[in-house]
């Protein structure tokens, strides 16, 4: 009965009781009537503080209410919506089970008891499927039965459960914008397209929309509408980080770089703490020849995104963990740590004035000794010694570290921009592209044969001799032939054995480079190469490292 019509009722057995018409169980009646008036409008004005989220004042009088008329659903529903509010998730749910048993064909008590259980860390779904089978036009209960299924990892029911909502309610712009994601995700990229476009339809400024079609109309190919997309995405929301990261990613790949920065520093200035920008822009500003800069902000990414590592499966990673902490490093497993890796106050590197005249013909290879000055070569000794940078873990037995995992400190960055101001000759203008280190075990057969995508390779080692047990090998092996520039980067980098047989097929020739400690080699990165057999003692100290840096793109 509604809140007039028991007023109503009320005020009629009022004028009969004057009258002495009303006897005992009229009496009673007239009481529950008045405690229900009374509940009624209680549950109003703790409605009124809900809607102002004064939540402790709704939550005592919805408790008043309830203590009146215990069996007010209603009041039930509301209270545990003010309790789960307020954080109190395991009382929510208490009620909404109350609701439940006195209105079990109440579908909105279904409904908000899913949405309790989800943050109570509970599956919601049945809860949503009793709701749609209750109210099966019930658009927001199949929206977030949808979400439910994704979490569960079921795109099939997800979407079907999306469609649901979207025919309850077919301007139900975030179904739509849903539906696409999944499509998307499942390479449905014309689907998701059409998705999207409904989505926009439903909302013509959903910038998350916008955005996501940009995806859909590049994974089709067409370039020029996705980067029209992204923008409209950024007009609707500056601070859309995804938008303006995706954007310079377009622009990166078609060579505008400093368009492309611009892009990634907006997305950066608009989410500080999105890690994915600062990494791509990083690599831009390498290629661009700031160096410095896109080190650092290499290094920010690695210190936003390595937390701590869970202890390996990898026999070689184990060992090398808890030889890097009997050794006085900070726990391997924990957060990562840099230890030092700052830059030269003077040079990093010596200068060895005949080395560019060494780099001649098609295909040339020089080394170098004596190649990071003494205090440069302490100092990353040290920042490779005690840095927890060694993440990526090879079955080879090796362990590498790369900008992701903060490889990338200052004196490396030094390191990089002095190379091809000392010897332009070699470097031409070609800018710096990538760079990695790797550690190996004290007896292993290295990295397999492989080219790399550079134009220029600069590999250098830097434990100390002694640590070497054969001197005539654990170095680096070079063959004087190169990689098909039509091979791809999975056949010439990846595929051994089809580099092998190439190698054979050419006759080639080999040039071993037997292992010094400050040695660098600089040779055409096309050239097919490969770590030669390690044979180094055994101990932390010992493990042969070798950096590289790769500058210019093959061909």
């Amino acid at each position: 009965m509604a809140h007039g019509q028991v007023g109503t009722a009320l005020a009629l057995m009022d004028a009969a009781s004057q009258r002495g018409l009303a006897g005992p169980a009229t009496q009673a009646v007239t009481l529950t009537l008045r405690r229900r008036l009374e509940a009624t409008d209680l549950h109003a004005q703790a409605s009124h503080h809900h809607q102002a989220h004064q939540l402790d004042q709704a939550i005592a009088l919805y408790r008043r209410a309830l203590a009146i008329q215990p069996d007010f659903a209603e009041a039930e529903i509301n209270l545990a919506t003010a309790l789960q509010e307020s954080g109190a998730v395991a009382q929510a749910i208490t009620h909404l089970h109350q609701a439940i048993a006195q209105r079990p064909d109440f579908a909105v008590a279904h409904y908000n008891l899913g949405n309790a259980l989800a943050a109570a860390g509970q599956d919601p779904r049945p809860a949503y499927r009793q709701a749609v089978m209750l109210a099966p036009g019930y658009a927001d209960a199949w929206y977030n039965l949808a979400m439910a299924q994704e979490a569960a990892g079921d795109s099939g029911q997800a979407q079907a459960c999306y469609r649901s909502a979207i025919a309850a309610f077919p301007a139900f712009a975030a179904a739509h914008l849903n539906l696409g994601v999944l499509l998307f995700n499942s390479d449905q990229h014309e689907d998701a397209l059409s998705a999207y476009d409904q989505a926009l339809k439903a909302d013509p400024g959903l910038a998350a929309a916008h955005s996501n079609r940009g995806n859909a109309l590049r994974a089709l190919g067409r370039l020029a509408a996705a980067a029209d997309a992204y923008r409209a995405a950024i007009a609707c929301d500056p601070r859309l980080a995804q938008a303006h990261n995706h954007l310079a990613n377009l622009l990166r790949d078609d060579g505008r770089l400093q368009e492309a920065a611009a892009s990634y520093r907006a997305a950066i200035a608009a989410a500080p703490d999105f890690a994915e920008p600062g990494y791509n822009l990083g690599y831009v500003l390498m290629e661009l020849g700031e160096i410095a800069e896109g080190f650092a902000l290499l290094t920010r990414h690695a210190v936003q995104v390595c937390g701590a590592q869970s202890e390996s499966v990898a026999k070689h990673k184990r060992r090398h963990d808890e030889e890097q902490r009997r050794h006085g490093a900070p726990d391997p497993l924990g957060p990562l740590h840099l230890a030092g890796g700052g830059a030269m106050p003077g040079p990093a590197i010596h200068h060895h004035p005949g080395i560019a005249a060494q780099w001649r013909g098609d295909h040339p290879v020089v080394v170098i000794d004596d190649f990071l000055t003494p205090d440069a070569l302490t100092a990353l000794r040290h920042f490779c010694a005690d840095s927890t940078i060694w993440r990526e873990v090879y079955d080879g037995g090796y362990l590498g570290a790369f900008p992701e995992h903060g490889i990338a400190c200052p004196l490396l960055a030094q390191i990089a921009a002095e190379l091809p101001a000392r010897y332009p000759g070699i470097f031409a203008g070609h800018p710096l592209l990538q760079l990695w280190a790797f550690k190996y075990g004290e007896r292993i057969t290295g990295i397999p044969l492989h080219a790399d995508f550079a134009a220029v390779n600069v590999n250098f080692w830097i434990t100390p001799d002694a640590a070497n047990l054969d001197p005539a090998h654990g170095g680096l092996v070079i063959w004087d032939q190169p990689a098909p520039l039509d091979w791809d980067f999975a056949k010439y980098n990846v595929d051994a054995e089809a580099g092998r047989r190439f190698l054979q097929s050419q006759g080639a020739r080999s040039l071993t480079v037997p292992y010094r400690a400050n040695r660098a080699v600089i040779f055409d990165s096309d050239l097919f190469h490969e770590t030669d057999d390690i044979h180094f003692a055994p101990g932390y100290g010992n493990r042969r490292i070798n950096l590289t840096l790769l500058y210019g793109r093959r061909g």
